[in-house]
């Protein structure tokens, strides 16, 4: 029941009276809901309009990515409608930041097709960020239940058996992007993949632009990858990989390119996330049936994830993207050209790889996720990462990951394969300081330059790219720290 004021009369209106009634009074706001084992939970930043209460601004989220409309219709008397409402619980204004607040929202898992990330965002981020009494909305978090999650496959192989698949233990994996990536002749692009692997990486890899364009058709270069991946493994007696890109226009060619893929021998593919959740989910069903890593570029992410009031958080795609099944996913890197702190980074990384992840709200993780055992997705760092760096990224991103050095390798001075021999001396220098307790994050630099007394390919890597960071000192100007060199 609400009341309302006419000709100075207070009158009690019924739910079921005609007209607009709050979202809040619908019953979309419900303090005392204790969640079930089996909603799904979301955590939006919510950031109403002047004068729009924020308890109505979560319950009008809950109402529009649920059940409700502007105002009471008359079939909601035709089912249990109080079943299906989504419940905004909690409303806190976010400390130092007025006008912002985190609202805990509950959705029954009744709402959801089993197995469908498709219809899963399709509720919940569907329609209301373009809602009106909002200035603006993020989708900070989600909690998945154990029961939904059970419907989902997960990755094809996941992180030990990649590390089966390729008989590489005990470090991270190492790899690099083509370059330049768009404008090589399939021929000259295969040249690229095998001095780099043939140098020491374990995966070279397309880049998220370079599908089938006129300077080089994918099955040319397809063919010629998969010779300099063939050659690599002749010249060096281990497994490795190019990660070709099948996204294309059509599944049907998605496919097409795949087959092909297999045919030639690659143990791993990749796909854009511009192809979207539905063409992920079916590449993932045929990846996990044909035996091929599946990795997964997260292109254009951060259309809608950078900015922080408004959008949806990384950490949110990438529980996404475990649940529909990739074997790989870019994740940041803490240092490099490419956005993101320590905390945050260090939180998807434990969205992808952990198996039961506590709530940090220093990292950014509003709920518990129990993944049951879910294999867990290789995260991939890259971009504007070297040699130098390698203690910081073992100390941030840990040993199951992947790092990714495409300019750190082939714009070394000495060539491509110097530039992936001194990527390999500096991870297996870090590694073997792990291994013996120093201090290998604190030590690092010093335990590079003793690495490269004995390997002029590193020593070369660490003069010319020992000074460059990329550190912006405000959101208005760019203050990129780079020593421009001859390489």
């Amino acid at each position: 029941m609400s009341t309302t004021e006419k000709d100075g009369q207070k009158k009690t209106k019924s739910r079921w009276d005609s007209g607009v009634t709050p979202y809040a009074e619908m019953g979309y706001w419900n303090p005392d809901y204790e969640p079930k084992d089996t909603d799904v939970l979301c955590a939006f930043r919510i950031t109403p309009q002047e004068g729009v209460d924020p308890i109505e601004a979560a319950a009008a989220v809950a109402g529009e990515s649920s059940t409700a409309t502007w105002t009471v219709v008359w079939t909601d008397r035709l089912t249990p409608y109080e079943h299906y409402q989504a419940k905004a619980y909690s409303v806190e204004e976010v400390p130092g930041t007025p006008g912002q607040y985190i609202a805990l929202i509950a959705y029954d898992i009744d709402l959801f097709e089993e197995g469908s990330i498709a219809n899963l965002t399709s509720s919940i981020i569907g329609n209301v960020f373009g809602f009106k009494p909002l200035k603006a909305l993020r989708l900070e978090d989600i909690r998945i239940p154990v029961a939904y999650v059970k419907t989902f496959p997960g990755p094809p192989h996941g992180i030990v058996m990649e590390r089966e698949y390729l008989d590489k233990f005990g470090r991270p994996l190492i790899g690099a992007t083509t370059k330049p990536k768009l404008g090589l002749s399939a021929k000259n692009y295969g040249r690229v993949v095998y001095e780099a692997l043939r140098g020491g990486l374990d995966f070279t890899k397309d880049d998220e632009n370079i599908n089938s364009q006129p300077f080089m058709r994918w099955r040319d270069r397809y063919i010629h990858c998969m010779e300099a991946v063939q050659r690599a493994q002749a010249a060096t007696g281990e497994v490795k990989g190019h990660y070709l890109n099948v996204t294309a226009a059509t599944m049907e060619e998605m496919y097409e390119r795949a087959e092909f893929a297999k045919e030639l021998g690659s143990i791993i593919i990749m796909q854009d996330l511009t192809v979207g959740y539905t063409a992920m989910s079916s590449m993932s069903k045929w990846a996990r049936a044909n035996g091929l890593i599946l990795h997964l570029h997260r292109a254009g992410h951060g259309t809608y994830t950078r900015q922080k009031t408004h959008g949806v958080s990384f950490r949110v795609i990438a529980k996404w993207c475990r649940l529909l099944g990739v074997d790989h996913i870019h994740a940041g890197t803490v240092v490099g050209k490419l956005e993101g702190d320590p905390n945050m980074i260090m939180g998807y990384y434990k969205v992808l790889r952990d198996n039961y992840i506590k709530k940090d709200l220093e990292q950014g993780i509003y709920f518990d996720q129990d993944w049951v055992s879910m294999p867990g997705v290789m995260p991939v760092a890259s971009g504007g990462i070297h040699a130098g760096q390698m203690h910081q990224l073992l100390h941030y991103l840990g040993e199951d990951s992947i790092l990714q050095f495409g300019g750190g390798t082939i714009g070394h001075p000495m060539g491509i394969a110097a530039g992936a021999s001194a990527n390999r001396t500096a991870v297996e220098a870090i590694i073997q300081a792990r291994n013996e307790g120093r201090d290998y994050y604190a030590e690092g630099p010093d335990i590079l330059v003793e690495a490269a007394k004995g390997c002029p390919e590193l020593n070369a890597a660490l003069e010319v790219w020992k000074d460059i960071t990329f550190d912006y000192t405000s959101t208005d100007t760019a203050d990129v720290v780079v020593t421009p060199t001859s390489a």
